[in-house]
C-alpha cells in the first residue's frame, strides 16, 4: 500500500480568497443577466416605437370620410332625348358628376347660379361617384326620375381634414383645403350628413390613382394564389427531397455537396431568386409578366430550402428505435418511412411550412424583378393573370406623393402584420399540440 504524503494532498483555498472568487462568479452572472436583459428591452422598445408609428397613421385608413346625399336620377340630364330604350350605352356616357354635384347643391342651400360657390364645390366629392352613380343606374334602370340616397365617398383632401390630418391653422393659400369647403365639412358634420364609416373599400378595391378608392382586395388575391403555388410547389419537392436525402440518400460527397449547397440556398439574398425568375421564366420560357404563376415559382424556389433543412430536422429528430422496430417486424424501408417516421415528423414539417410560407408572404424584392409593380385595378381570375402582391402594393403606395397613400400605406402594413402574425401562431399551435417528447 502507497504512503500518501501530506504535500501531494491538494491545498485548501483559504476562505477570504474562496468567499473573493464566488462574489466575481456572482458579479459576472448577473452582469451577463443584466446584459441579456437590456438587449431584450432595447429590441421590444423599438418594436414598439415601429409598431406605434406603423398603427398611429395606419389605423384611420379602415374609416372612411362619406357624404350621404339624396340623389335624383333626373331624366333630362342622364336622357334629355328618351334614347336609352333604343340606346343603353346613353345611362353609360351620362353626366353623373352632374347629378351628384346637385345633390350636394340642394344639401348646402347654395345658389347653383353662383359660379364662385359651385367652383369651390369641385374636389369635395371624390371623382368615383360617378362610377357608382352609374353601375346603380344600369343595373337597376327602374331609379330613373327617382331620388335614393347614397353614401358617396368624400374627397382624399376633405378625408384627410376631417380625420384632423390636416394643420387647418395655415394659410389657406399653403393647403388644397378651403376656408369655404372647411365651412360646408362643418355644416354637413352637424347635420349627421358627412360622417366616418368603416372602409370597406380597402379590403374590396384595387389600386387606383385616387387614395379614397385605393384598396389592397386584388394584392390580396394575388397573395392567396402565389401562396397557393408555393404551398403545393415547395411542401411537395421540399418534404420529398428531405425524406430522399435523410432515409435513402448514401453518405457520400455527393450528398454532402448537396446539403452544402441546400445550406447556402437558405442564405441566399431574395433579389438572386428575382433575377433567377426573371431570366429563366419571363425571358427563357417565355411566361407572362407580372403573373401570380410566375412569382408563385419564384417563391418557391426562396422556400424549398428552408422547407428542406426543416423537414430534415423533423426527420432525424425521430428516434431510431422507431425505424428498428418497424423493419423488425418486416416492414420495408418504404412502409417504415411512410408509414412511421413521416407521420410522427408531420408536426415539424407543418411549422417549417408555414415559417416558410411566412416568409414568401412578406417579400417584395423577387416580385419587383418579375414585374408584379405592374399597375393592376382588377382580379385576376387565374394565377396566369396580371396581378400584384400585398408587400408590392405597399412599396407602390410608399412612392406616391399624396399623404392619404401614406395612410393607405400603413393600413396594408398592418393587415399584413396581422396575416404574419396569424400564420406564425398557426406554426407554435401546431407545434404545441402534435409534438411529441421522447
Amino acid at each position: 500500500m502507497t504512503d500518501i504524503t501530506a504535500s501531494s494532498l491538494p491545498v485548501a483555498a483559504p476562505p477570504a480568497r474562496r468567499d473573493i472568487g464566488l462574489k466575481k462568479r456572482y458579479a459576472a452572472e448577473a452582469r451577463f443577466r443584466m446584459y441579456g436583459i437590456a438587449a431584450i428591452t432595447f429590441g421590444l422598445v423599438f418594436l414598439a416605437i415601429m409598431l406605434g408609428t406603423i398603427i398611429s397613421k395606419g389605423h384611420t385608413a379602415f374609416w372612411q370620410t362619406t357624404v350621404t346625399l339624396p340623389v335624383t336620377f333626373d331624366p333630362t340630364l342622364i336622357d334629355p332625348q328618351n334614347k336609352r330604350e333604343s340606346d343603353p350605352s346613353v345611362l353609360i356616357k351620362a353626366n353623373y358628376d352632374k347629378l351628384a354635384q346637385q345633390a350636394l347643391i340642394s344639401k348646402l342651400g347654395i345658389d347653383a347660379k353662383s359660379k364662385p360657390e359651385v367652383a369651390k364645390l369641385k374636389g369635395f366629392l371624390s371623382d368615383s361617384a360617378r362610377i357608382q352613380l352609374r353601375d346603380m343606374l344600369v343595373a337597376n334602370p327602374a331609379l330613373m326620375g327617382q331620388t335614393v340616397t347614397v353614401p358617396i365617398l368624400a374627397s382624399a383632401n376633405i378625408d384627410s381634414a376631417f380625420k384632423g390630418q390636416v394643420d387647418l391653422t395655415v394659410p389657406e393659400a399653403r393647403r388644397k383645403v378651403k376656408d369655404q369647403q372647411i365651412t360646408w365639412m362643418n355644416q354637413l358634420a352637424a347635420e349627421g350628413t358627412l360622417a366616418e364609416k368603416f372602409n370597406t373599400g380597402l379590403f374590396t378595391y384595387g389600386a387606383s390613382s385616387r387614395p379614397e378608392t385605393s384598396g389592397v382586395g386584388v394584392a390580396i388575391v394575388g397573395s392567396l394564389y402565389m401562396m397557393a403555388i408555393v404551398l403545393v410547389l415547395a411542401l411537395l419537392v421540399g418534404v420529398a427531397a428531405s425524406i430522399y436525402l435523410e432515409e435513402f440518400a448514401a453518405k457520400n460527397r455527393l450528398t454532402d455537396l448537396i446539403e452544402v449547397n441546400i445550406n447556402n440556398l437558405a442564405a441566399v439574398p431574395s433579389i438572386v431568386f428575382g433575377l433567377l425568375g426573371l431570366a429563366v421564366f419571363i425571358n427563357f420560357l417565355g411566361m407572362p409578366r407580372s403573373a401570380a404563376i410566375v412569382g408563385g415559382i419564384t417563391l418557391s424556389l426562396m422556400t424549398l430550402p428552408t422547407i428542406i433543412i426543416a423537414t430534415r430536422a423533423a426527420l432525424a429528430a425521430v428516434p431510431p428505435s422507431i425505424r428498428q422496430a418497424a423493419l423488425g417486424l418486416g416492414a420495408s424501408k418504404m412502409q417504415m418511412v411512410f408509414h412511421h417516421v413521416l407521420p410522427l415528423a408531420m408536426p415539424g414539417i407543418l411549422t417549417g411550412t408555414i415559417i416558410g410560407l411566412a416568409r414568401a408572404l412578406g417579400e417584395t424584392a423577387p416580385l419587383l424583378l418579375i414585374g408584379m409593380v405592374a399597375f393592376v385595378a382588377n382580379y385576376p381570375a387565374t394565377p396566369f393573370d396580371p396581378a400584384t402582391a400585398l408587400p408590392v402594393q405597399i412599396y407602390m403606395w410608399a412612392n406616391e406623393a399624396e399623404r392619404a397613400f401614406v395612410e393607405r400605406m400603413s393600413g396594408a402594413i398592418i393587415i399584413l402584420l396581422v396575416f404574419l402574425m396569424a400564420m406564425n401562431l398557426t406554426a407554435i399551435v401546431l407545434r404545441r399540440k402534435f409534438e411529441r417528447r421522447w
